[in-house]
Formats: C-alpha cells, sequence, structure tokens
C-alpha cells in the first residue's frame, strides 16, 4: 500500500484522515468496499482512496465507468444484499444524476419493506478552488429535505475520521459531504486508537456569551477567524459547528442561543432554503423569548458559483461579511 507519512508534527490532513478510515473500516469489516470513478488504480481524482486497491484487491476496491446512476445503484444493491458499500461521487456536484436512486429508493426502502440500506455516498464538495458551477456545489439542502437519509458535513480532519468511520457501520443511507477546500489545508494530530464521532450531535468549537455563530463545513474556519478579531473587540462570539446537517442537534444550537440571546447563522450554500433557513426557523419557533436581536443569515447569494477568483472571492462568505453581521447583532 501507497505510503502517506504524516506531517513532521505527527498531524494529519483532512483528506488522509478520510483515507484513514477507509483503511480502518475495511480492514475491521470485510463487507465494507469502494466503489467509484477512479478510486482503485488512480487512488480518487483527491486521492482519499489512494494504495485500497492494493491492500484489498480489485473485489473490494471497483473502478466504474463515469455513471454516477449505475455506481449508487450498484452501491444500494451490494448494501441490500449484506455489504457495506462506500460510493464516491469524483465531485459531489454529479450526485444529482443519482437523485432518484438514493431520495426514492434507499431513503425510503426501510420505510417501504423494513429493510436498511447501510450505504455512504461520499465526495468533495464546496468551492474556493475555481472549479466553477459543476465542481463546487454544496448540495446538502436536497438531500436534508429527504426523511430516511442522514447528512454529514465534517469541518475538521478528527470529525473527517470519526464521522465517516461512523456512517460505515450506520444501518441507513448517509450522505458524507467533504469540503475539497480543507483536503490538504485542514490538519491536527489524532487519535491513536479506534475511534468515532456520533452523526447527530453537534459541538461548540468556541465558547461565548454576546452571540451565537452556527454553521459548518469549510465556514467553521470562517466563523472563528472571525471570532478571534470580535474578541479583539470584546465581542465573544460562541461557535457552534452542527458536523450533522440531518439529523440536526437542535438542542446544541437552542442551549447556546438561550446563553448569547443572539444568532448568527452562516453557510457556503445559497441562501433560499438553505440549512440556514432551517436553524433560523427552529430558532423563531424555540427560542423568541430568549432573542435580543433579529436573527441573521451569511450565506451565498441565490446564483451559481462563478469561474472567476476575484468573482468567486465575491460570492463566497468571508471574515469581512461576518464581523459585518456580527458587529450589527451586538450592537442591539
Amino acid at each position: 500500500m501507497t505510503a502517506h507519512p504524516k506531517t513532521a508534527a505527527g498531524e494529519t490532513f483532512y483528506v488522509e484522515a478520510i483515507r484513514e478510515a477507509l483503511l480502518e473500516e475495511m480492514e475491521r469489516d470485510e463487507r465494507v468496499i469502494v466503489i467509484g470513478e477512479d478510486v482503485g488504480v488512480y487512488g480518487g481524482a483527491f486521492k482519499a482512496t489512494d494504495g485500497l486497491l492494493d491492500r484489498f484487491g480489485p473485489g473490494r476496491v471497483i473502478d466504474t465507468p463515469v455513471v454516477e446512476e449505475a455506481i449508487v445503484g450498484a452501491a444500494v444493491g451490494a448494501a441490500i444484499r449484506g455489504l457495506r458499500p462506500v460510493a464516491e461521487m469524483q465531485f459531489i456536484d454529479f450526485v444529482s444524476r443519482a437523485f432518484d436512486m438514493l431520495t426514492n429508493f434507499a431513503a425510503r426502502n426501510r420505510y417501504r419493506t423494513g429493510v436498511g440500506v447501510p450505504l455512504v455516498v461520499r465526495g468533495p464538495s464546496g468551492a474556493g478552488v475555481h472549479g466553477g458551477p459543476f465542481h463546487s456545489q454544496s448540495p446538502e439542502a436536497y438531500f436534508v429535505h429527504t426523511p430516511g437519509l442522514k447528512v454529514v458535513a465534517p469541518a475538521t480532519a478528527h470529525d473527517a475520521k470519526g464521522l465517516l468511520k461512523a456512517a460505515i457501520r450506520d444501518d441507513d443511507p448517509v450522505i458524507f459531504l467533504e469540503h475539497k477546500f480543507l483536503y490538504r489545508r485542514v490538519k491536527e494530530v489524532l487519535p491513536s486508537g479506534d475511534y468515532t464521532v456520533p452523526i447527530g450531535k453537534a459541538v461548540v468549537r468556541r465558547p461565548g456569551r454576546h452571540l451565537s455563530i452556527v454553521t459548518y463545513g469549510a465556514q467553521l474556519h470562517v466563523a472563528l477567524e472571525a471570532a478571534e478579531v470580535l474578541a479583539a473587540e470584546g465581542i465573544e462570539a460562541e461557535v457552534v459547528d452542527l458536523r450533522t446537517l440531518l439529523p440536526l442537534d437542535e438542542e446544541t444550537v437552542l442551549a447556546s442561543v438561550a446563553k448569547t440571546s443572539r444568532a448568527l447563522v452562516l453557510h457556503e450554500d445559497t441562501r433560499t432554503l438553505g440549512i440556514g433557513a432551517e436553524v433560523v426557523a427552529t430558532l423563531a419557533e424555540k427560542a423568541f423569548e430568549w432573542l435580543d436581536a433579529p436573527l441573521l443569515r451569511v450565506t451565498a447569494p441565490d446564483t451559481s458559483i462563478p469561474y472567476s477568483p476575484t468573482l468567486e472571492e465575491a460570492f463566497l462568505p468571508n471574515v469581512k461579511t461576518v464581523l459585518s453581521a456580527a458587529r450589527r447583532l451586538a450592537a442591539y
């Protein structure tokens, strides 16, 4: 198997954490297989599956044609027959080709027949790498609307590994969104032993008392950077990382807003009916009496993602836009 050395400090990059999770779960459970475009010989477009073919062979690491509906369809069949497939979308944008298989079959099969579909569909999502409108999308809202699915979006290497292992062990289908901007930018020292991160549980990344910033994925790091600037101004922002989008951890979000009385929801996806809309609706319904300021959303605009680096920078939420919204909230 190809060697992937740690960084000098013993840290593991986000993409390496994904690879470690796949390797460890394949070693732990012979039912786990990997299927997708270029996952074998090439080792994946971003090298998330590099070396797995040498270790486990073509019976468990399966290269496919460029037909996403066939990849997911084969994986669903394998799951029903007792395997635990991990289907890679080379770019998560093209999961739309398998939308019917996921939302009308995999997500509904337990309700319809009592048989779960232990399937993970994973792939690189998000913008910030100048991939343009067909290689930069954030499709989470499409799937969060579907009962029977779980939707996960880790922001750290620790969570990428632990949540992927939990997803593979789950008895129902999981959409696993890996933000490609984080692959080789985010790293940390991981626990040496086996561990999982629970699906459906958010975490407070930075405690605060003046306002809550609720976010996930790559925008977590924008929120944390903005929180550092705000702290120097005397504004302590609490940063909540959702980690899982379906099921949503309302308890952690509500507890944070009950403490701070102000909420800003931040995400990279477009605005209309994004995850932020659901979080804001939940807060309006269940936390209204705690609020001392309007609920704010900082999101991408309702347009396609441009190729131009300058336009893409303008499209994405950033520290400046978060600071502007946070200062407005703190002023109430």
